[in-house]
């Protein structure tokens, strides 16, 4: 595969909504060589809507680039390499309303994107993201405040700790077009910063099906905020199990 150059950007706003997940069955919607990357017990998985401006070749001084909507579903995982145990985070399905990425994703630039339509309504301190499939299927809303308090009941002890862990697992793999191959991308950021967010609604096609997930095996657990990152995405080469 032909890959594009670094690319850098602005993560103009980035939402983590996270769940708590019974690590069995967890376990069983890994594929091979994944398996969970856990906090006090429990599978840590969630949605990340982002989105992203000025995006360009990192050799491209000028501050102007491509704008887009952007969701990703996550699980936090680990794998053992001939370096040891590594971690990052396993990306079952990317989404975009961006008709560029959906066509060069899995091509020139890591990891299949599906074309979406997104409908976001934000202030300086709320937020309200709905993205819908093409295929009319809405999988994805969350809606939030800005807090100034993380979530007593988290299995994270403070915003400190959950930011630390997200900020570890950098490095994300997706799924190809060939069964047991991964392509790897990592997300560098320039000031890593988070805040909490207080979450009113929250969906997921994902996280919410029954069939994957057995009622009372997911928990909603806390969500942050992230806003005007200087970035850069780097490619990876392919996991292969």
């Amino acid at each position: 595969m032909i890959r594009l150059p670094a690319i850098r950007g602005i993560i103009d706003r980035r939402i983590l909504a996270n769940y708590c997940i019974d690590v069995e069955c967890m376990a069983a919607v890994l594929p091979p060589p994944f398996r969970p990357w856990c906090v006090a017990g429990k599978a840590i998985g969630g949605i990340c809507l982002i989105r992203l401006k000025q995006l360009r070749p990192r050799w491209l001084p000028v501050p102007w680039g491509l704008r887009s909507e952007n969701a990703a579903h996550r699980i936090a995982v680990q794998w053992d390499s001939d370096q040891g145990i590594r971690r990052g985070v396993y990306i079952p399905r990317r989404d975009t309303d961006s008709r560029l990425n959906s066509i060069v994703g899995g091509r020139l630039f890591p990891g299949i994107h599906h074309h979406a339509r997104f409908d976001v309504r934000e202030t300086e301190d709320q937020f309200s993201v709905t993205m819908t499939r093409d295929d009319g299927h809405a999988n994805v809303h969350v809606a939030g405040r800005v807090a100034s308090e993380f979530p007593a009941a988290s299995v994270f002890d403070d915003v400190e700790a959950a930011s630390e862990f997200f900020a570890a697992g950098s490095v994300g793999y997706s799924d190809t077009a060939s069964p047991g191959r991964f392509d790897g991308l990592e997300l560098r950021c320039a000031n890593w910063r988070v805040e909490p967010l207080v979450v009113s609604e929250i969906q997921s096609g994902f996280f919410d099906d029954h069939s994957r997930f057995p009622a009372g095996s997911v928990t909603f657990d806390n969500a942050l905020l992230m806003r005007q990152i200087d970035h850069q995405w780097h490619g990876h080469p392919d996991l292969c199990c």
